[in-house]
């Protein structure tokens, strides 16, 4: 009887590939295959318990794995492209994300963790999001491109409302800095302090070179900043605020801040009507690209169900 020596090499990555789904159970429970990159059930349970974290209707196993499938062809097709995203875009993404919620990186982590979801599963969800995006802008500019008569005829559409006026701002933020974990007192203090710059604020020039002689107190530089861009109470307040004044003090997470309202101009090219209507006809023109695109890309993929 004829032995058939197996190669040396064989028992080596046999050995390597039993110690690695030892090690990762979730890598021997594929779900899928894109184009060779695989999609575990692992990946479709931390997805299922983030959807139904933010409050949306629990979809069906089938529904989240075709998410995950259509996340990854975007990946994909953005590598194709040589278009990456940056890891800093992605962490500042993920502490806005927490900011929303009122936390910091930290706290959301752990709050996630709590929840059984790893924060790289809203990671990998938030790249493929912002690649794709870049991709359609990038390579449909000409599609996605909206004409000024094409916004008047979409508002005309609508019956043609009044359009309200909006206003560019150059501000300054002065920031009366308080240390993390001060006492009530040290706050009101640094408040007392603002409100009485604001009664000797007579103009921006002399303004801000009055505050930064106080103590423990940083001057930003300038920003430009349109109302509609501005929630409706922080427009409101710079609307009612004089030209050379500060707003009244708030308290934020460095301190307490105020703003020196340095000018502000009415901008009659740009309405939040115009605004409004030139956004909706983008979405859609953007929504329907990418919708044909994603199709094409998914039809000479190699998708393989477990």
């Amino acid at each position: 009887m004829t032995v058939t020596r197996i190669p040396r090499y064989f028992w080596l990555a046999a050995v390597m590939l039993a110690a690695t789904l030892a090690a990762s159970p979730a890598l021997a429970q594929v779900a899928a295959f894109v184009n060779g990159a695989p999609i575990t059930h692992y990946d479709i349970e931390q997805r299922t318990k983030f959807t139904q974290l933010t409050g949306h209707t629990a979809p069906s196993r089938q529904e989240i794995l075709n998410e995950l499938i259509e996340e990854k062809l975007k990946t994909q097709e953005a590598q194709r492209y040589s278009l990456e995203i940056p890891k800093a875009d992605i962490d500042r993404g993920v502490s806005a994300m927490a900011s929303r919620g009122g936390m910091n990186l930290e706290q959301f982590t752990q709050a996630l963790a709590a929840k059984g979801i790893d924060l790289e599963t809203i990671k990998h969800r938030m790249r493929a999001d912002l690649s794709w995006t870049q991709l359609v802008r990038g390579r449909f500019p000409a599609t996605l491109s909206v004409e000024e008569k094409e916004v008047r005829d979409a508002i005309e559409k609508k019956g043609g409302e009044a359009e309200a006026a909006t206003y560019d701002y150059r501000l300054h933020q002065i920031l009366f800095i308080v240390p993390k974990g001060s006492p009530r007192s040290v706050i009101d203090g640094r408040i007392r302090e603002a409100e009485a710059l604001r009664s000797r604020f007579e103009n921006c020039d002399s303004g801000i070179a009055l505050a930064r002689t106080l103590r423990d107190v940083a001057v930003r530089d300038p920003v430009r900043k349109s109302s509609t861009d501005l929630p409706n109470n922080l427009r409101d307040i710079l609307n009612n605020t004089p030209i050379g004044k500060l707003t009244k003090p708030e308290e934020n997470a460095q301190g307490v801040a105020v703003f020196a309202l340095c000018e502000r101009q009415q901008n009659t090219a740009d309405t939040l009507e115009k605004r409004k209507a030139k956004a909706e006809l983008f979405n859609a023109r953007y929504d329907a690209v990418s919708k044909r695109y994603l199709n094409d890309v998914r039809r000479s993929a190699i998708i393989e169900y477990k």
